[in-house]
C-alpha cells in the first residue's frame, strides 16, 4: 500500500469509527495531512476536549497523551506509538520533588507541561513555553523551582530578574544539544535570514536569535514577518511545514541534528493498525493522579494560562 492509499484508508476509519487524530506539530508531513487536528502538546488537547469524537488517537509522545486524557477524562485516548516517551518528561520524580518541598516550603514549584501526569502531582502549577514567563510572573511566590527545562527556565528568569529561581539541570536533548557555534555558522551561511528560536535551546543561542519563542509562536512569526528567510531552531519538521504553508519564503533548519527519535517512532502504517486491530496503548491514569494533575493544569489556566 502506498503513501496516498493509507492515507485514504485512515481517513475512512477514522470517520466509520468516530475516532479523532491529533498530530503534534513534529510529526512526518504524511501524519499532519491526515490529522483533524495539529499543534503543540497543550494546544492539541484544548482543542480534543471540544471535538465531538469518542475516541482521540495521540500522535506524538506519552505526556502529550497524558495531558490529552487528562482534560478529556470520559474520553478514549490511545498512544499510537506506545514507545515514544520523551526523555525532558522522565527526568524528574515525584520523590524528588517532594523531597525539595520538605526543605524549601517557601518555594513554588513550576513544572514545564512537558512532564509525566504523575509528577505534575507534585507540582504547583503548570506553563507551557508560551505563557511560562506570564504565569511565573503572576504567582505570589518570589522563590521558584522550575522544572525540568533549565534553558527555558533560564529564558524565564533572564525575563523576571526580580524573581529567584532555582534550575535543576534538565530539559531537551535535542534542542539543548545545539551549540553557539552551530547558530553562528548558520548566521553566517544565511546571512540575510531571521533567527528564530525555541527557549528550549542554550541561553547563549537563545541571545543570539531575533525571536525565542514557542513551537506556535515560531510558525506565526513567520508566517507574519515581511522577512524572506528564516532559520529555524526547533525540530526539523517544522521548517519543512513552514516550507509547505509559505512556498515564497525560505526555510533554514538550524542544525541536521535537531530532529525528535521519540517522535518519528509514529508512522502511517501504525495509525492505520490502530484504526483496523484496536492497536497502540490506551492511557489510563489513577484516579488520585488524574486529580493531581488537573489541579496543576487548572492553576495555570487560572493565571491566564
Amino acid at each position: 500500500m502506498n503513501i496516498a492509499a493509507c492515507q485514504q484508508e485512515i481517513l475512512r476509519l477514522k470517520k466509520e469509527k468516530d475516532v479523532c487524530i491529533l498530530a503534534h506539530s513534529y510529526q512526518p508531513r504524511e501524519v499532519v495531512e491526515i490529522a483533524d487536528f495539529t499543534g503543540d502538546s497543550y494546544g492539541l488537547s484544548l482543542r480534543a476536549k471540544d471535538a465531538p469524537a469518542g475516541t482521540l488517537l495521540l500522535c506524538g509522545v506519552r505526556f502529550m497523551a497524558e495531558t490529552a486524557k487528562l482534560l478529556s477524562p470520559a474520553k478514549k485516548v490511545v498512544l499510537a506509538a506506545p514507545a515514544a516517551g520523551c526523555p525532558m518528561a522522565e527526568q524528574f520524580t515525584p520523590e524528588q520533588v517532594l523531597a525539595f518541598k520538605e526543605t524549601h516550603p517557601d518555594y513554588a514549584v513550576v513544572a514545564y507541561v512537558n512532564t509525566t501526569a504523575a509528577l505534575k502531582t507534585v507540582c504547583d502549577v503548570c506553563v507551557t513555553s508560551s505563557c511560562a514567563v506570564q504565569v511565573v510572573a503572576k504567582l505570589p511566590q518570589q522563590k521558584i523551582l522550575f522544572i525540568p527545562d533549565c534553558n527555558l527556565g533560564a529564558y524565564v528568569a533572564a525575563c523576571l530578574p526580580n524573581k529567584q529561581i532555582e534550575l535543576w539541570q534538565g530539559g531537551c536533548p535535542v534542542h539543548a544539544a545545539i551549540t553557539e557555534e552551530e547558530a553562528a555558522a548558520a548566521r553566517a551561511a544565511h546571512p540575510g535570514a531571521l533567527l528564530l528560536v525555541h527557549p528550549e535551546c542554550r541561553p547563549a543561542v537563545s541571545r543570539m536569535a531575533d525571536y525565542v519563542g514557542s513551537t506556535t509562536g515560531i510558525v506565526a512569526y513567520a508566517k507574519e514577518s515581511p522577512a524572506a528567510q528564516f532559520i529555524i531552531g526547533t525540530e526539523r519538521a517544522i521548517p519543512e511545514q513552514l516550507a509547505y504553508e509559505c512556498p515564497g519564503k525560505r526555510f533554514y533548519p538550524l542544525s541536521k541534528s535537531l530532529i525528535c527519535p521519540d517522535m518519528k517512532l509514529t508512522t502511517l502504517p501504525e495509525i492505520l493498525r490502530c484504526l483496523r486491530e484496536q492497536a497502540g496503548e490506551e492511557i489510563t491514569l489513577p484516579p488520585a493522579v488524574a486529580t493531581g494533575a488537573v489541579r496543576c493544569l487548572a492553576a495555570m489556566m487560572a493565571l491566564g494560562g
